[in-house]
C-alpha cells in the first residue's frame, strides 16, 4: 500500500521525543479525540510533550526548529486540535527560553518557575493577541496596573488554547519603563492564581478538543519578579525576541495543519481513490507545503536565515502553505468521494481543520503592504 514517506519519517521524530504518543492518540477514534474534552492534550502531557522545546539546562529535550516542525506535523496528523493546542506551548517555550540565553535574562525566581515545567509536566498557555483583529502577537493583550509588590492584570484571551489544561499562562503586558512609557512585558502566572476564570467561547467542530475557551483575568496579582522585561536594558532584545516568536510560530502553527493534510493524502493512497495523476497531484500539492516549510526551518536553525529575514520567509511559507494544504484538502475530498463524506465523518473533519491556518496572526492582508515594501529593499516593519 503506497505511504507518505516523509509523514511516516516525521512519526518516527514524533516517537524519538515522545515514545507512545502516537499509539495513544491512535487507540481513540479520530473524531472522539477531536471532541470537546477529548484526550488528546492528556496524553500530550503523560508522553512527555510539554519537554520538547525546554532546553537540556531545564531537564528538556532542546529539539531544534528543524526536529519541532516534524513533531508537529506528526501531531497534526493524528490530531489536529492537539497540534494547534502544542503549537501553543512550544511557541512559547521557544521565546521564554531564549531569553536565559543573553545577558540580563531570566530572573532566579522565574528560573524557578520555568524548572518546573518538565519534571512537572507542565503546559503552558499563550495570553498573547492571537484572535485580536489586526494584532500583533506579541501586542499586549492585558493590562498591567502597578501595585505594591507587582502587578494587577485585566483583561481576556479568547481563544486561549490550553485554557483548561493550563497550568501556567503567559501574557503580554505593558508596564511603565523607568521614564514612564509603556514597554511590552511579560507576566508568567501560575493557573490557580486567584481572578483567573476560564469561559466557554469554542463553538466549532473542527479544533474543539484544544480547549481554546476565554480566559478571563480579573485583578489577577503577579509578583514583579515574575514579569519579565523584554529589553531589559539591552535594545535588541525586544527584536530578538519578535523575531523568535514570529518565526517559531509561524512554522509550527503551519506544520500542524500541514500533518491534518498529509492524514488526509494518506487516506486517499489507502483507497486508491482517483486515477493515479490525481492522486500523484494530491502528494505534489501536500508535499510541496512539507518541503517549504521545512526548507525555512532549516534555513532558520543553520543560521542562514536570522532577523528579519527569517521573519519574512516564515511568513511567506506560511502563506504560500495555507493555499497549497487548502487546494490539496479539497482535492482529497473530491477524489475520497461522495459515500465516503456520506457514511464516515473522519475526512470532513481533518478537512475542515486544514481551513483555520488562514485565521492566525498575523492575517495576510495585515502583512500584504509591510512584505511588500520588504520585498523592495526596505525594512520589515510588521504593525
Amino acid at each position: 500500500m503506497p505511504r507518505v514517506r516523509s509523514l511516516d519519517s516525521a512519526r518516527a521524530t514524533c516517537e524519538h521525543y515522545h515514545p507512545g504518543l502516537g499509539k495513544a492518540l491512535e487507540e481513540t477514534d479520530l473524531v472522539e479525540r477531536e471532541a470537546p474534552g477529548g484526550p488528546v492534550i492528556e496524553l500530550f502531557r503523560e508522553h512527555g510533550g510539554p519537554a520538547l522545546l525546554v532546553p537540556p539546562g531545564f531537564g528538556g529535550r532542546g529539539a531544534g526548529l528543524v526536529d519541532a516542525v516534524r513533531v508537529l506535523r506528526a501531531v497534526g496528523s493524528y490530531s489536529p486540535s492537539l497540534a494547534a493546542a502544542a503549537t501553543m506551548h512550544h511557541f512559547t517555550a521557544a521565546m521564554l527560553f531564549s531569553l536565559d540565553d543573553r545577558d540580563g535574562g531570566l530572573t532566579a525566581a522565574q528560573r524557578a518557575l520555568l524548572r518546573g515545567i518538565v519534571p512537572g509536566r507542565k503546559l503552558m498557555a499563550s495570553g498573547w493577541a492571537e484572535g485580536r483583529t489586526r494584532q500583533n502577537v506579541l501586542t499586549p493583550a492585558v493590562s498591567a496596573r502597578p501595585v505594591d509588590g507587582g502587578y494587577l492584570l485585566n483583561g481576556s484571551k479568547k481563544p486561549c488554547s490550553l485554557s483548561r489544561s493550563m497550568d501556567l499562562l503567559t501574557a503580554s503586558v505593558a508596564v511603565p519603563d523607568a521614564g514612564g512609557r509603556p514597554e511590552l512585558a511579560i507576566a508568567l502566572v501560575p493557573a490557580d492564581t486567584p481572578g483567573i476564570t476560564v469561559h466557554p467561547f469554542w463553538s466549532n467542530g473542527a479544533l474543539a478538543a484544544a480547549e481554546s475557551d476565554e480566559v478571563r483575568l480579573t485583578n489577577v496579582f503577579v509578583p514583579g519578579d515574575l514579569v519579565i522585561r523584554t529589553t531589559a536594558g539591552d535594545p535588541d532584545r525586544l527584536s530578538e525576541l519578535q523575531s523568535t516568536g514570529f518565526v517559531w510560530f509561524e512554522l509550527l502553527i503551519s506544520a500542524g495543519y500541514a500533518g491534518a493534510a498529509a492524514a488526509l493524502v494518506q487516506r486517499v493512497l489507502d483507497g486508491g481513490r482517483g486515477a493515479v495523476t490525481d492522486r500523484a497531484a494530491l502528494a505534489v500539492r501536500a508535499e510541496s507545503a512539507h518541503l517549504l516549510l521545512e526548507g525555512v526551518a532549516r534555513a532558520v536553525g543553520d543560521g542562514d536565515l536570522a532577523g528579519e529575514e527569517a521573519v519574512a520567509a516564515a511568513l511567506m511559507a506560511r502563506y504560500a502553505a495555507q493555499d497549497t494544504l487548502c487546494g490539496a484538502a479539497d482535492l482529497a475530498l473530491e477524489l475520497l468521494g461522495g459515500m465516503d463524506f456520506i457514511r464516515s465523518p473522519e475526512g470532513a473533519l481533518l478537512a475542515a481543520s486544514v481551513r483555520p491556518l488562514a485565521f492566525h496572526p498575523p492575517s495576510r492582508t495585515s502583512t500584504a503592504e509591510p512584505l511588500v515594501d520588504y520585498l523592495g529593499g526596505n525594512p520589515l516593519a510588521l504593525a
